[in-house]
């Protein structure tokens, strides 16, 4: 019993000694409290100095940014190593006020830089065009670039069969590494393989479509602030990608008399330390042309001069009217190295199934690894290509017969044929004959058409007039042209260019000579 009160008392005691103790506390903290509210006050009327290691900075109500001491505040953290700013006062150290400047009053989002200067010139232009057809005349679409709208030009059986297979076998539903499976590479490599270039899978990266190769190809060689030489008439993608990446374009002129080659001394002096790259289109769109070896040497010779790698926009490589040659870049460079973009779109007539390629050509290691590896880098940012169609892709490249390819070149050249001649003989036009693509540009004379402003509002006319839709060709920055494609049904294609003789006929006037011409 004496051990129990003992016990008691004991505990008893224990627990007044930690009362005092709480209590204790307290007051010391009050007082605490009482210096620093007199402080502060005293901090906020008068200004005050932030010492740092012997240093300070005067101010009232300043924050010390600890990233601009020693790298990243003192002793390697921050002031005082625990990432809060200290204010030393009177020999005191208080925490420093900090003022929140993030916090937002009213909404206020914004769309990127980026954002605000992408811009596609072709929708800019059709976007703002009145296209009204005439009510009694069906509409024929000369415009747009895709192969498979009328239904004429389907793509070959083997190819179908081998999306089939690759769907059936269950093996190509997941991701892909970034640069696409080894095995589609390899594929692509051997198909474009020559003794003058050789390719390896390595050398191999494969995209969403050629647009996409075109992308990785400007943001690999350019930086914002650089500029890139562009064909004009050229595709209007290459202008939209690089002036959203802030880099400049340049346009170097293609000749029509000449059957659009290269303005090559134009072109050149274009160049200087800040060009990052030479974008050849080969066969081209929007004019259809194909360049000849020489002329191919002539442009290499320009840019070996001047050192610029060239970006080979080559998706319609190969689709060259008979009679015509044609000739990879990368297989007459020595010196060069060449970033070329193709795909299955145009050649294969499935622009949908969105499969294309870079295929790097370096020369004398000028490229080296850090291209390669700033490929690889940006194909991680969105994964490309469809697994599927890659899956497909090596049955594609080697079992489409040679047939397949010809009957689609035979047709393109029948109606790019029928074209010229009729537009040919139509007062105030002037075609330029193709040679390979799917285009054909036409010339406008528009002094002999007074009632149009430009090739816009002549396209726009005629779509009111006939139901005829051609591209006007300010959308490749080349006034007082339009484009037309040639893949419309053979039947159409006469159609169309008996609409347009007939618009023309209607608008065209004789020039009025001047007074010095009718003496002469």
């Amino acid at each position: 019993m004496l051990l129990g009160i003992c016990q008691k008392t004991a505990h008893s005691c224990w627990r007044m000694r930690k009362m005092k103790i709480r209590l204790r506390r307290v007051e010391v903290n009050k007082g605490r409290q009482t210096k620093s509210s007199s402080i502060n006050s005293k901090m906020d009327s008068k200004p005050y100095l932030v010492k740092i290691k012997g240093n300070g900075v005067h101010g009232n109500n300043a924050a010390v940014n600890t990233r601009s001491l020693n790298g990243s505040g003192v002793n390697g953290k921050s002031l005082n190593g625990n990432g809060v700013h200290h204010v030393h006062v009177n020999g005191s150290t208080f925490p420093a006020k900090v003022v929140n400047k993030s916090r937002r009053l009213t909404w206020d989002v914004k769309p990127s830089e980026m954002a605000n200067n992408t811009l596609n010139p072709i929708r800019a232009i059709v976007d703002g065009m009145k296209l009204t057809p005439h009510p009694d005349k069906p509409m024929i679409a000369l415009s747009i670039g895709d192969p498979t709208v009328f239904g004429n030009l389907p793509t070959d059986d083997a190819v179908l069969q081998a999306m089939k297979d690759a769907i059936d076998t269950h093996q190509f539903n997941g991701y892909a590494p970034s640069v696409g499976y080894q095995k589609s590479r390899e594929a692509v490599a051997n198909f474009y393989s020559c003794p003058e270039a050789p390719l390896e899978a390595k050398d191999v990266i494969l995209t969403s479509g050629c647009s996409q190769a075109i992308d990785l190809a400007i943001s690999v060689l350019c930086n914002p602030g650089d500029n890139i030489l562009v064909p004009c008439p050229g595709f209007s993608l290459y202008k939209t990608l690089a002036v959203s990446l802030g880099i400049n374009v340049k346009l170097y002129d293609l000749l029509p008399e000449k059957t659009w080659e290269v303005d090559l001394q134009q072109m050149e002096s274009l160049i200087d330390e800040r060009t990052s790259c030479v974008i050849i289109t080969n066969p081209s769109n929007p004019c259809g042309s194909v360049f000849s070896k020489e002329h191919l040497q002539n442009i290499l010779r320009v840019a070996s001069r001047h050192c610029v790698p060239i970006l080979a926009d080559e998706i319609y490589g190969d689709m060259v009217f008979p009679g015509c040659s044609s000739h990879s870049l990368a297989s007459l460079s020595t010196d060069v190295p060449i970033l070329s973009c193709g795909g299955l779109a145009k050649r294969w007539v499935v622009p949908g199934w969105r499969m294309g390629w870079i295929l790097i050509h370096d020369r004398n290691g000028v490229f080296g690894s850090k291209i390669r590896q700033g490929l690889v880098k940006l194909s991680q940012r969105i994964l490309g290509a469809c697994t599927i169609v890659q899956g497909a892709l090596e049955s594609i490249l080697n079992n489409t017969p040679s047939s397949f390819y010809d009957k689609t070149i035979s047709f393109l050249k029948s109606n790019s044929e029928i074209c010229f001649n009729e537009l040919s003989t139509v007062p105030g036009l002037t075609p330029v004959m193709p040679s390979g693509a799917m285009y054909l540009m036409v010339g406008i004379d528009m002094s002999h058409f007074p009632e149009f402003k430009n090739d816009v509002d002549f396209t726009e006319r005629l779509v009111t007039e006939q139901s005829v839709f051609c591209l006007p060709a300010s959308a490749f920055e080349y006034p007082n042209y339009f484009r037309i494609v040639v893949t419309v049904p053979e039947e159409m294609m006469v159609e169309a260019c008996v609409r347009i003789r007939e618009f023309c006929q209607c608008h065209y006037r004789p020039c009025t000579l001047d007074s010095n011409e009718l003496d002469q």
